[in-house]
């Protein structure tokens, strides 16, 4: 969310009010976090097809997603 929310600053884009909802899906033997889901619920302020895609990509860029091993599934669903 912060690289999100700098992109979005950049662009001048309001994200006041988004959600993120993460649910952690365990696996057995070994126990172990075999998928997160991360559901980003974005306000209704209308925002345009071009915003959309903007933010979109800036989650994929984050440091986080790119640093956990790369067997763990992420999945991420935007809400608009």
């Amino acid at each position: 969310m912060t690289i999100m929310g700098i992109k979005a600053m950049d662009n001048g884009i309001d994200l006041m009010g988004t959600e993120i909802e993460i649910t952690k899906i365990m696996a057995d033997a070994p126990r172990r976090v075999s998928e997160v889901i991360l559901e980003f619920n974005f306000p209704k302020k209308g925002y345009s097809d071009d915003e959309k895609r903007l933010i979109e990509s800036a989650a994929g860029i984050s440091p986080v997603p790119l640093s956990v091993h790369p067997d763990l599934k992420q999945t991420v669903i935007f809400n608009w």
